[in-house]
């Protein structure tokens, strides 16, 4: 009886024998061996044992090639493995890794490992941003899979998630706080009352920053995130343009002590939404309220909201950058790749339909939201009645304002006002002729508010 049910017993593909699983080998090429491509290489060197056990796959390090193969980077890599030859790496491996970054050498690696036909994982967020739709539509030909688990959040597995886990739910809408430097600066700023440009200095010097930040305090990093997401939610390809992005640069300390005041929160925020099957995708400054569990993530950490028709809410939490973070997403998406080439199993779930279309996508000022304004107004009779007829003349109406009785040096004073959800062309109409008005001292402080 024993020796027939170890004859027909099978996991993952893989027949029992003796009561232990057959294990298969599957060679691995990295290229980058930066922090990441370090911390992959550790990974596997480490816990390969680990995953076979689990999988029945044994990941095996063939090659790791990198134009330095002299720094230390704190892994000591098997004799041979090392290579200066990217080519060599895509030629003796199953899987190639791809981690130089960049959106140039990189797409050669990988249309050339896709070309040979080699599965590729990738953490390059702003590759696939850019040029997912020619290199997925290259897998497609070749019969291989492209994995990106790392291209978004870190370690936090919301690709799998929206590939898998959530793939009987149509996608109504996604929050995401992805940038833990944007995070880390305006956790700093809330809670010690410090400016932005002392808060980035501090990131800088602490390796949370970058000494060009524009990438992530702009807001593009986070907008690649958003194209991939907005993709896998919707099952087509939109790319980076329709993605609008405004970064936190510009925002002061006042604001996030009004928004506190109001009873929210200031987040660098990804907005993924349908409506009436149309998509809107957004990067801004965005006020949150203060009572959510997404405007409590704070520091570097990362966290998306997903809402399904089925399944409602769910959130993802954890650490968006980093050595072994993102080693770990990487690490699970090569035993993804592993096991699909074991079992014969190509491209089981398609990131998205290829071709044209099938939704629009809605520009900011064809949306509608409930809106901050902060204007810096001379404190005299009338002025608050001009704004409210304003306003009321492109149908927005006011929700709750403020106005202390402090003054300025210069004899203003500030005005914040929310406004019940309108058209923000309707918004951006109103703000014009605001603008001409001699009681209105200075451009008006404009944010969205997402009531999660």
């Amino acid at each position: 009886m024993l020796y027939y049910l170890f004859q027909n017993c099978f996991c993952y593909g893989f027949k029992i024998i003796t009561g232990k699983m057959t294990v298969k080998e599957i060679k691995v090429g990295i290229i980058g061996f930066g922090t990441v491509g370090a911390g992959v290489a550790a990974n596997i060197l480490a816990n390969s044992d680990v995953i076979a056990s689990r999988t029945g796959v044994k990941l095996v390090l063939a090659k790791v090639a990198d134009l330095d193969i002299t720094t230390d980077r704190g892994v000591r890599i098997p004799e041979g493995v090392l290579t200066t030859d990217a080519a060599e790496a895509i030629r003796e491996a199953d899987i190639v890794v791809e981690l130089v970054g960049g959106t140039t050498v990189a797409k050669k690696f990988i249309l050339d490992s896709i070309r040979a036909g080699k599965p590729v994982v990738t953490a390059n967020k702003a590759l696939l941003a850019l040029h997912g739709e020619e290199i997925f539509a290259a897998a497609e030909a070749a019969g291989v899979d492209v994995y990106y688990e790392a291209s978004v959040a870190g370690g936090i597995p919301i690709i799998k998630a929206l590939r898998e886990g959530l793939v009987s739910n149509r996608i109504h809408r996604i929050y995401g706080i992805m940038n833990g430097t944007c995070n880390y600066i305006l956790t700093r700023m809330e809670n010690e009352g410090a400016d932005f440009s002392t808060v980035l200095a501090d990131a800088q010097k602490l390796g949370y920053a970058e000494a060009n930040p524009s990438l992530d305090i702009d807001g593009f990093d986070t907008a690649h995130k958003t194209a991939i997401l907005a993709a896998l939610a919707f099952g087509e390809w939109f790319g980076l343009d329709p993605v609008h992005v405004e970064g936190i640069r510009d925002l002061e300390l006042a604001d996030l002590r009004y928004a506190e005041e109001l009873g929210y929160r200031i987040k660098l925020l990804a907005v993924i939404k349908e409506s009436d099957g149309d998509v809107q995708m957004s990067v801004r400054p965005t006020l949150i309220p203060r009572n959510t569990l997404l405007a409590n993530i704070s520091d570097v950490f990362n966290g998306v909201l997903v809402e399904g028709d089925t399944v409602g809410q769910t959130l993802f939490y954890g650490r968006g950058a980093g050595r072994n973070a993102t080693a770990s997403a990487v690490v699970a998406d090569l035993t993804d790749v592993a096991i699909n080439l074991a079992v014969g199993s190509v491209r089981r779930i398609p990131a998205f339909r290829p071709g044209k279309l099938f939704r629009r996508v809605l520009s900011m000022e064809e949306s509608s939201s409930r809106f901050y304004l902060r204007l810096q107004v001379r404190d005299c009779p009338g002025v608050i009645a001009s704004i409210a007829q304003i306003l009321a003349d492109k149908s927005i109406s006011i929700s709750s304002l403020i106005q202390h009785e402090r003054r300025e040096a210069d004899g203003t004073v500030a005005l914040v006002i929310l406004t019940h959800v309108a058209p923000e062309k309707s918004l951006r109409a109103a703000l014009a002729e605001l603008a001409t008005l001699s009681i209105n001292q200075s451009p008006v402080k404009l944010m969205r508010i997402e009531d999660i």
